[in-house]
């Protein structure tokens, strides 16, 4: 049975250190993928964007600075609980945004419910969906190859 938890956060677009927006995030969690969350983020004038990345990353960089790869999540205050940054980044190019804790925390709150922080491999069909997923990986790199 396929389960999520969706949730609408407005966020601060920072262009610059003069400049910045809010635009609405669409977060959203899925148990048939239950280690990832996704951002679906509404740019005026362009398509949306879905970055996918760890569950765990998003829970751990409410408190704390976490990341070291295209995502970086951090509070913005010394003071946890507060307002946090992502950063997300393809090659040179970066985009940060602004969000506070609260509606982040409730959604992580929903997903926790759903499949509990530790619980994720015991979904039985995100094994299968795993294999079909490797599998489907393995065809086309030696298609491609």
């Amino acid at each position: 049975m396929r389960e999520s938890v969706q949730a609408e956060v407005m966020m601060s677009f920072l262009v610059s250190e003069e400049l910045s927006f809010r635009i609405p995030v669409e977060l959203r969690y899925e148990t048939c993928d239950p280690y990832a969350v996704r951002l679906t983020f509404h740019l005026p004038g362009d398509a949306p964007v879905t970055w996918a990345f760890g569950r765990e990353l998003l829970i751990d960089g409410v408190g704390r600075p976490c990341g070291d790869g295209d995502v970086r999540i951090s509070p913005v205050d010394p003071e946890p609980l507060a307002e946090v940054l992502i950063r997300l980044q393809v090659g040179g190019d970066q985009a940060v945004f602004r969000s506070s804790v609260a509606p982040l925390v409730a959604f992580l709150d929903r997903t926790d419910k759903l499949v509990p922080l530790g619980q994720e491999g015991a979904l039985a069909d995100f094994d299968a969906h795993l294999d079909e997923a490797l599998d489907r990986i393995l065809a086309e790199e030696q298609s491609a190859g």
